[in-house]
């Protein structure tokens, strides 16, 4: 069953690159703990939906999200931290302020019941496509999108209109 409105986030350990350019495990629960933050997951680093809408929509709306008190913004995908690393540089992500973490393994997005596989495009075990505003660590909002292929109720400006 897919995580919704008032479930907390599991206390997930993800991956990121560290200051020595080396993976370093991150607490999502350390991450949102007494904070209004955003989280948002995606199919895969370096897809198009992904690079061309999803990202770039909470690059725009990350200063208006911070007017609301909303801080961190966090993006989640089932890559490696290397390749969350080299996908925050040339997003811009990176530059922006928001966390890139890689779901390494899909612990998290199976625990949140968001794993889907399309073998014809090679995803297997991938995230489904949403956001979500966490106050605390308790989803207050959710937006899941109905294709992979789409970026509109799961973009930045949609979970915005929500704060």
């Amino acid at each position: 069953m897919a995580i919704s409105k008032g479930d907390r986030l599991p206390d997930a350990e993800l991956l990121r690159l560290g200051p020595d350019g080396g993976p370093e495990s991150v607490s999502l629960g350390a991450l949102t703990k007494g904070r209004k933050a955003v989280v948002f997951a995606l199919p895969g680093a370096f897809t198009r939906t992904c690079t061309a809408a999803h990202v770039p929509s909470f690059i725009r709306t990350k200063d208006q999200f911070a007017e609301k008190g909303v801080d961190p913004i966090i993006c989640i995908a089932v890559n490696d931290p290397f390749v969350m690393g080299a996908w925050a540089e040339a997003t811009g992500a990176k530059e922006a302020g928001i966390h890139m973490l890689g779901d390494a393994d899909g612990a998290f997005t199976r625990a949140v019941g968001m794993a889907f596989d399309a073998p014809p495009v090679g995803f297997h075990g991938r995230s489904k496509r949403y956001a979500m505003l966490v106050d605390d660590g308790v989803v207050q909002v959710i937006h899941e999108e109905e294709g992979p292929g789409t970026c509109d109720a799961s973009g930045g400006e949609a979970l915005l209109r929500e704060v």
